[in-house]
């Protein structure tokens, strides 16, 4: 089979990561170790990021490589282009990473360029219209940005939230719940201050634990679900107590009962559950969390570190969180780490 309708770009990145596998056993070893030290050499210069400690290494590794090649193709493959492949670590020493500077970018440009012209007679007037047509209607929409439009469909609702799918209700395991419910209360600013509170009322309570930080944070994580239920109930009983309708809702817990969707809509986003996404070309899927966690070197550490570490994850499930006045969607996803 061929590869058909591929861009310049798209050959380049071929020629990086395919050759290495595609010749492994089709040419002799030594054959095979010098074209994959080629690739392996644009593979390194064309990253987005390059240590500054690298290009000399890499300088003379495509020199030896070279040497490599006269010594298992003909004279007439070497020609200038080959040649300047010495001077490609210079470049990227001098001017920074390949890929501020290649013409990839240009050459797909080139193609809306041609896309503009209509009268082949007048290609640069064309070309020059219409770019300034377009420039003018990007001005103009900036000051009509809040002007509703007839006959041009609307962008996505970034504030709507809702599902898309038909939901399955079910009792899921109280656990699960309560780490659900649990990330709903820290995540919302109006039970902030009731996190504070409750952080003060544990270190008084055991004071032989308020220097151990993971200890504590395992206590609050398993008791404020409760505590913050019987404090909001009796604020409830004072007068002016100020207890929002949210808030009192939110202390008395969601619903055994879950319902759970394939897919929602959240903020004009669409997102899927992977069972979803197996049965469609696109994916909705995957999701990123950056957290602030709490690392430790044992369970014995007194001294963790607060840092934000990035999660990736797949959506295995949607649950929409009933709290009686309203409902509120959470993920449950398969998470991986990325330091």
């Amino acid at each position: 089979s061929r590869l058909l309708g591929l861009k310049s770009h798209d050959c380049h990145t071929l020629m990086q990561q395919l050759p290495p596998v595609a010749i492994r056993s089709v040419l002799e070893k030594p054959t095979r170790y010098a074209i994959t030290r080629l690739c392996f050499f644009f593979n390194a210069i064309c990253a987005k990021t390059v240590d500054v400690s690298k290009p000399d290494k890499l300088e003379e590794d495509v020199v030896v490589t070279l040497c490599l090649l006269e010594k298992y193709f003909p004279p007439s493959f070497f020609d200038i282009m080959v040649h300047l492949v010495v001077h490609l670590v210079r470049e990227v020493r001098l001017c920074g990473p390949v890929y501020f500077r290649w013409m990839y970018p240009l050459e797909r440009y080139m193609k809306v360029l041609k896309g503009y012209v209509q009268n082949r007679t007048r290609p640069e007037g064309c070309i020059a219209e219409r770019y300034i047509a377009e420039e003018a209607v990007e001005f103009c929409t900036q000051h009509l940005s809040d002007v509703s439009t007839v006959g041009v469909p609307s962008s996505q609702k970034m504030g709507v939230s809702k599902p898309l799918s038909g939901c399955t209700v079910s009792v899921v395991d109280q656990d699960l719940l309560n780490q659900a419910h649990l990330y709903v209360l820290e995540n919302t600013e109006e039970v902030l201050p009731y996190i504070k509170q409750h952080m003060i009322h544990i270190k008084t309570a055991y004071p032989k634990f308020r220097k151990r930080t993971k200890w504590l944070q395992d206590k609050h994580n398993s008791t404020f679900i409760q505590w913050l239920r019987f404090k909001v109930q009796s604020e409830l009983e004072e007068d002016n107590h100020g207890v929002s309708e949210n808030l009192r809702w939110l202390a008395a817990g969601p619903n055994m009962a879950v319902p759970l969707y394939r897919s929602y809509l959240i903020k004009g986003i669409k997102f899927n559950i992977k069972a979803q996404d197996d049965l469609r070309t696109t994916q909705n899927s995957g999701v990123y969390l950056l957290a602030q966690t709490m690392q430790v070197t044992s369970a014995k550490d007194k001294n963790p570190i607060l840092s934000n570490m990035g999660f990736y994850g797949v959506i295995q499930e949607i649950w929409d969180l009933d709290y009686q006045k309203f409902t509120i969607p959470v993920f449950s996803v398969i998470g991986y780490i990325v330091l």
